[in-house]
């Protein structure tokens, strides 16, 4: 069961948050069949989300989103303080050549472009105000570079991302996927900031700890070295859209009475797919039919 932390250390300024996800990824990977390079990225892009998502309030929601010249031409992961999360790509079948050490070239299928971080409060309550949406320049297209350069420019908070996903060659093709986020809050001490950037900097790859069974906290004591670590929370994390069939009756709906009409006569029914996790709605001719007003006559 994929699994997340939120922890502080040095009494209260230093924020860590770490999670392993790879069974989320690996269902993301299924559904949306994702070439392996895009299966690299996506998963970074879910793992960073999830990480990013556990700092909001309750009931917010909060969206990463690449838009970029590379190959994928765009990645979305949404997610939200529960521990949910879900998300697509724009061109999931892209793959450029290995890097010549057989690593995914990440970096090369997301190309440039901006990186933006979008924030709405309320969101699972029925609110609706405006969203916050934050961007900067794609630095790297590494995804977790990016995601600690948003941090420090746009929210001015420094901060440590390790970001992972291995991939083997045969079914479940998701080996291994986490991260972590290390954030120094206000007061912070200068040797404590310079500790941990030395021990994240020698830290192995987040994968080769999680291959090797490693936990969150062990991961988040990887990242913090000798600083004691207070756990505040542990929770079980998942992925899961909100789509359904009530929602994509309401989809038909709203394209009007003569829309409905045409699917009627055409394809005596309607095939709904969401965009974010691939499950099919299928809509019979009696289904459509009860969407019409009666004076259309059925």
């Amino acid at each position: 069961m994929d699994k997340l932390i939120h922890a502080t250390a040095a009494d209260g300024t230093v924020r860590i948050i770490a999670g392993v996800t790879t069974g989320i990824v690996e269902e993301a990977v299924r559904r949306h069949g994702t070439s392996p390079t895009v299966s690299a990225a996506f998963g970074r892009m879910l793992t960073g989300a999830l990480l990013l998502a556990s700092t909001i309030k309750d009931f917010d929601r909060l969206t990463l989103k690449i838009e970029s010249d590379g190959p994928v031409k765009g990645i979305t992961a949404e997610a939200s303080s529960e521990g949910t999360v879900r998300g697509f790509v724009k061109n999931a079948i892209a793959e450029p050549p290995a890097k010549q050490n057989g690593k995914f070239d990440v970096s090369h299928i997301v190309g440039n472009g901006t990186f933006y971080v979008i924030r709405e409060a309320g969101f699972e309550l029925g609110f609706r105000p405006e969203p916050y949406i934050g961007s900067v320049p794609i630095v790297s297209g590494e995804i977790a570079e990016d995601l600690a350069y948003y941090l420090a420019k746009s929210e001015q908070i420094p901060s440590g991302v390790m970001l992972g996903v291995l991939l083997s060659n045969s079914e479940p093709y998701v080996t291994a996927s986490g991260g972590l986020l290390v954030q120094m809050m206000p007061g912070a001490d200068e040797n404590v900031i310079g500790e941990i950037e030395q021990t994240m900097a020698r830290a192995p790859h987040v994968t080769e700890k999680i291959v090797g069974g490693a936990t969150p906290e062990d991961m988040a004591r990887m990242a913090l070295g000798d600083l004691d670590l207070e756990i505040l929370e542990e929770r079980e994390i998942a992925f899961r859209c909100t789509c359904s069939t009530e929602k994509a009756i309401a989809m038909i709906a709203a394209l009007g009475e003569e829309e409905i009409r045409s699917m009627i006569r055409d394809d005596k029914g309607a095939v709904v797919t969401c965009g974010f996790c691939n499950e099919t709605y299928s809509l019979s001719e009696e289904d459509l039919l009860d969407m019409l007003t009666p004076a259309d006559g059925r």
